[in-house]
């Protein structure tokens, strides 16, 4: 993806008029697949696991949502260096549509998380090292948020959370190795690991059928939800335009 290196007050000439496209049709069609055969997989097809039972289908609602979210949070980093690096509008409306999508992402798996706690360990929440470390990235994300919330000069915001960004990433090792660096009742690794000999071949599809429709699912959403900001901001730039037109307008005709 490429973006014009004028400021937000020139016109783009490649910009987008809507929030769908032909791509992002062919990539929910990809997704009602996935849905689908995670689903059908998930649920009715692969096995109970030999300890956790039928309880190791929360796994891929888990997993998926997990690794949406770092590859959201990446998204962000990489947006917030490309801002800083050639300041161009695009790049921090890309960075801070992945971070809303992280969120909401990382939200869902700290909450199934949650609910697969109770039943494997009895409580909702311990603060064990995996839940303690994800914790503090879903606050650091916040942060994020918060501050590009709050009111200031758009220049000075798109500054200043670039840098959090940049910082915020760095606790995704942590979070991910916290289960071998630190002893705690959250299980090893699934994903990223080497894959456990004992998970049937029905479990390994459902479990990377399940983990590539939630990153279509965030492609996708990344997609829209840039759509949506880069119009929005375009909508205010003339807005603005008309308003600082008008008061000349009525300058001249005083």
């Amino acid at each position: 993806m490429t973006f014009a290196t004028s400021t937000p007050d020139a016109p783009d000439a490649n910009a987008p008029l809507g929030t769908g496209s032909r791509g992002t049709r062919v990539l929910g069609g990809a997704i009602l697949v996935g849905v689908a055969l995670s689903v059908v997989y998930g649920l009715f097809i692969s096995p109970p696991d030999a300890q956790l039972g039928e309880t190791i289908r929360i796994i891929y609602l888990h997993v998926p949502t997990v690794m949406a979210a770092y590859a959201a949070f990446i998204v962000t980093a990489v947006g917030s260096a490309m801002y800083l690096w050639k300041k161009t509008e695009g790049w921090d409306l890309i960075a801070a549509s992945a971070a809303e999508i992280g969120v909401l992402f990382f939200a869902v798996t700290i909450i199934d998380g949650a609910l697969w706690g109770k039943v494997t360990w009895g409580v909702f929440w311990r603060w064990e090292p995996r839940l303690t470390t994800s914790a503090v990235l879903l606050l650091m994300y916040i942060g994020y948020l918060v501050v590009r919330a709050i009111p200031a000069d758009p220049r000075t915001r798109a500054t200043r959370c670039p840098v959090i960004g940049l910082v915020a990433v760095v606790n995704i090792p942590i979070v991910h190795k916290a289960v071998d660096w630190w002893r705690g009742l959250h299980q090893g690794r699934t994903v990223l690991a080497t894959i456990d000999p004992d998970m049937s071949g029905t479990q390994l599809f459902a479990m990377y059928a399940a983990l590539a429709t939630g990153l279509l699912v965030f492609a996708w959403l990344l997609v829209h939800r840039f759509r949506v900001a880069y119009l929005t901001e375009r909508a205010a730039d003339v807005g603005l335009d008309d308003a600082i037109a008008e008061r000349r307008a009525e300058g001249v005709a005083q």
